[in-house]
């Protein structure tokens, strides 16, 4: 059996799957990439965990290529660029490294962008042509479908639309510097910021005053808003408005037919998907109006890099057949 090797490569760790064509995964491992300040120590390290998974997967299967997604990744060049929560700096020329221990077909996309293409060949964009596909994770990201094909870019950057400035210069700082950028509000970490804020901003009694930031997660701000606090209500009800004014926005650039969302925020469920349909209706225009579904990523219980990554060289094959 022909699998793909689809790796997500996070500040914090790197996950690996083995995923057939029909998008069933055979097995993950995973190992940290914050140990690692080398970029050729961590390949080794990728290219030993790789080969390991496949030898202790319980089929009797082969290995034709490896798909990733990762931060800042140039889909064109290959390569890594200045990614903000890497040890490695600078330009990195991560397929070429990586094509020196593994002679097969290797790719590599911003993990966002590669999520979109997993959602076109493993989820629920199966049938669509237009569409984006929004993760909630550490940070934000977004990927972009249109015309049936993933926009990638001049240089492979394309759909960096967490840093895109939402208050004119005047607002939080993103992990890429961008003062006002959506992600510093739109993510884990921005619902974090916006607990703090609404803390400072109301008196209201909360459970939520009690943690320190480093304690609080959105599993804890979640159980809070269940617990009809009011400062957790506060803050998904001001993250929704923020999101969804965004992709009403976002709406104008292609007009899709669905906007997915997925990442660990989404995990939260009804409190920050129904704020951000009701924002994102108020706020599109009329012309666009009732026509934009918000949507779970079909993906929303497998790992949306791993699967996009895999797509990544599914992809290419689909095509040529």
């Amino acid at each position: 059996m022909e699998v793909v090797a689809g790796i997500d490569i996070g500040g914090t760790n790197t996950k690996i799957g083995l995923i057939t064509k029909n998008g069933e995964s055979l097995g993950d491992i995973s190992f940290s990439t914050s140990d690692y300040q080398n970029i050729d120590d961590y390949l080794d390290q990728l290219t030993l965990k790789i080969h390991s998974l496949v030898k202790k997967t319980l089929k009797e299967v082969t290995l034709i290529g490896v798909g990733i997604g990762a931060p800042n990744a140039s889909s064109k060049n290959g390569t890594i660029e200045n990614a903000a929560n890497l040890n490695w700096k600078g330009i990195v020329p991560f397929v070429e490294k990586l094509n020196q221990r593994i002679d097969l077909p290797i790719k590599i996309m911003n993990d966002a962008s590669a999520a979109a293409l997993g959602e076109m060949l493993f989820g629920k964009a199966k049938n669509m042509t237009d569409f984006i596909a929004v993760t909630l994770g550490t940070g934000f990201g977004g990927g972009i479908v249109a015309n049936g094909k993933l926009i990638d870019g001049y240089d492979g950057f394309a759909g960096e639309l967490g840093h895109i400035d939402i208050t004119l210069g005047d607002g939080r700082l993103t992990g890429l510097g961008v003062k006002g950028g959506l992600e510093a509000y739109v993510s884990a970490t921005g619902l974090k910021r916006t607990v703090m804020h609404m803390l400072a901003k109301h008196m209201d009694k909360s459970e939520l005053r009690t943690l320190s930031y480093n304690d609080l997660d959105g599993e804890k701000i979640t159980k809070a808003a269940e617990n009809s606090d009011p400062i957790a209500l506060r803050t998904y009800k001001y993250t929704g408005k923020v999101l969804g004014s965004a992709l009403a926005n976002f709406v104008a650039f292609t007009q899709p037919e669905a906007i997915f969302m997925m990442g660990g925020l989404v995990k939260s469920g009804h409190w920050i998907i129904e704020p951000t349909k009701k924002y994102l209706e108020e706020n599109l225009l009329q012309i666009y109006k009732g026509k934009v579904k918000l949507l779970e990523s079909g993906l929303i219980n497998k790992n949306p890099a791993i699967m996009g990554g895999a797509a990544l060289i599914w992809n290419d094959i689909n095509l040529d057949e």
